[in-house]
């Protein structure tokens, strides 16, 4: 290829990935499934990208390096401490499903595909894992109960990096077995690649950590140390023992991520955006490389094999997993049916097939084909289907009215105890720890990062949540969380405490009224003006209206030492003031306001005539 050639295509990657990543964020729905429908439209059906005369010689080193980032991003997400936490039915599906899961798949693919055994084990692994990615935005439309969507995001979040070792384990066996003339070379060979892969992953991980913890490197330096040393240990791995170097960074990932002491936060932020980048880039050009016409080959047979894994597999692993649970069957048929295949099935299934390939498997051509066929057809099927399924089986939630808050600062956390004393789901986000300490002592639900972040956008819990406030010290923080979640909260339901710098800027430098959201309150007031009324011992109050002490009654009494901030109605609604009033209360309403206590009058000092 010509310079001019490679250079547009490179730009022609990007900007397709862009337009992606860009489409899914508007339409809500996982950025996968437009990636990959983008790298089939501009490589086998109009012939603009050729990965393989673009990148060479690179393009299997590339895709490599690529999976292992992506692997390491995923394990570091898997706390071991959340175990305890995440319930028994998550537990059975992440090791009881997830081995129903790969038994089923694995027998279909061989009996209708006719795969060898070995090929048909590593397509179980690698389509038995779903994943916070395809998940998040699903649970976004579907808006499942509170019981369901919990258990179908921490499943997505616990077997990523579950399925992937699964996945590195089943293929380095296979491999070995391959290569070697008897079961018990085949055995030493994985054993081998098992213990290089751990031992190695497991020393770089501590010592990496060591390097943190100790603070032997600049912080700004962090995130180009964990880069550089995550490729650096998949390829000693791979040098030292073949094929244990996916094995290696995984352990390393979840060595970092339960090691005390050692904070990831600024790694895994710079890892989030890394694998949006690699992501967005590495579908494209995979699914530039599809051979459709070997798929089409296979006929129906695919889809029946479709079939199996959505029909069979999935309500088989529910059924399994909930046994003696606490889930209604109403509730259990919407889980069988929601379980779409995202990022590590389609990122560890090129690698895979790449290197048998190589090795000359005759069907390993078709390992790619078929595990997009399966991600696709998860992630359209239950996107079509699962909200109409979830409103015919009753399981979704009612009209949202929970709060989402931005801060868990004083005034926040004095907001959010007031929704919630009204009955109220609330959720507070924060970057500081001192914050989220103090709220989490309150009671109060938290949600500790940032909420615009590319780990919110996986694990941030909205289900419940119809409002959002504002009320962070920062004005950017406050207009960027206004703007980022504009589509998951209507214009009407964004509500904001204008900071001490918003009255300091000129019309040019401030943001503008709608992306700051409305101004919460009754009468006009500021974050630092709520905060000092707080600290001098005012308090957010609630009353309930009668007959006798009716709103005129309310307004005498307290006049303007009363900003009213919430009121809820007979009905259980809760309406967020703002100015003008949109609403007027009467008998039956609960108001819950910033009161101004009064001062004592302040005593004149007598002059000493003395």
């Amino acid at each position: 290829m010509s310079e001019t050639q490679i250079q547009l295509s490179l730009g022609g990657i990007g900007l397709l990935a862009l337009a992606s990543q860009w489409l899914a964020w508007r339409i809500r729905l996982p950025a996968i499934l437009f990636l990959l429908f983008g790298g089939i439209l501009a490589g086998p059906l109009l012939g603009l990208l050729d990965p393989q005369a673009l990148f060479g010689p690179l393009l299997f080193p590339f895709i490599s390096l690529a999976v292992a980032l992506i692997l390491f991003e995923g394990s570091l997400t898997l706390h071991l401490s959340e175990w305890r936490e995440i319930g028994k039915v998550v537990h059975r599906l992440v090791t009881l499903g997830a081995l129903l899961t790969w038994a089923v798949i694995s027998i279909a693919s061989h009996y209708l595909l006719n795969f060898s055994w070995d090929l048909a084990l590593l397509f179980g692994t690698l389509t038995l894992v779903t994943g916070p990615t395809v998940i998040a935005p699903m649970l976004r439309v579907v808006r499942p109960t509170s019981a369901v969507a919990n258990i179908l995001r921490w499943e997505g979040i616990v077997i990523d990096p579950i399925g992937a070792l699964l996945a590195v384990v089943t293929f380095a066996f296979i491999v070995s077995y391959a290569e070697g003339n008897a079961w018990s070379e085949s055995l030493s060979t994985f054993a081998a690649v098992i213990a290089c892969g751990s031992l190695l992953g497991a020393a770089a991980g501590w010592g990496f950590g060591i390097v943190l913890r100790r603070r032997w490197l600049p912080e700004y330096l962090h995130t180009f140390a964990a880069l550089a040393a995550v490729l650096g240990v998949f390829i000693a791995a791979n040098l030292i023992e073949h094929e244990s170097g996916l094995l290696a960074v995984t352990v390393m990932g979840m060595w970092l991520a339960n090691m005390r002491g050692v904070d990831i936060r600024p790694i895994l932020h710079f890892k989030e955006n890394l694998s949006v980048l690699l992501i967005s880039g590495l579908f494209i050009i995979l699914a530039a490389r599809l051979d459709l016409h070997a798929l089409l080959a296979l006929g129906p047979v695919t889809l029946l094999l479709l079939a199996v894994i959505q029909f069979v597999a999935r309500p088989l692993n529910i059924l399994a997993c909930t046994l003696g649970s606490n889930l209604n069957w109403r509730e259990r048929a919407l889980l069988a049916w929601i379980a779409p295949r995202g990022i590590v099935a389609a990122a560890v299934s090129a690698i895979f097939a790449l290197r048998l390939e190589q090795q000359g498997n005759p069907q390993a051509q078709l390992l790619v084909p078929l595990t997009f066929m399966v991600i696709i057809g998860t992630v359209v099927l239950q996107s079509a289907t699962a909200r109409p399924l979830a409103r015919l089986l009753k399981v979704t939630e009612p009209s949202p009215s929970g709060f989402l808050i931005i801060g868990a600062t004083p005034v926040a956390r004095a907001l959010g105890k007031a929704i919630q004393s009204l009955g109220s789901q609330v959720l507070l986000t924060d970057s500081s720890w001192e914050n989220i300490r103090a709220a989490r002592m309150a009671g109060l639900p938290t949600y500790f990062g940032n909420p615009t972040s590319q780990h919110a956008e996986a694990h941030l819990d909205l289900v419940g949540l119809g409002h959002l406030l504002a009320v962070s010290p920062s004005a950017e923080l406050n207009a960027l969380a206004c703007m980022h979640f504009r589509h998951d909260f209507p214009g009407n339901r964004r509500f904001t405490l204008p900071t001490g710098s918003d009255g300091k800027r000129s019309d040019k430098h401030r943001s503008s009224d709608e992306v700051r959201g409305l101004p919460l309150g009754s009468q006009a007031t500021s974050y630092p003006r709520f905060a000092s009324q707080l600290a001098r011992g005012d308090e957010v109050r609630s009353t309930t209206l009668t007959q006798t002490f009716d709103w005129p009654a309310y307004q005498a009494l307290h006049g303007k030492r009363a900003t009213l901030i919430l009121a809820r109605d007979p009905n259980g609604w809760l309406h967020v003031a703002t100015l003008p009033l949109t609403f007027t209360p009467t008998t039956g309403w609960t108001l819950t306001a910033l009161i101004e206590t009064e001062q004592p009058p302040v005593e004149q000092e007598t002059p000493d005539t003395r």
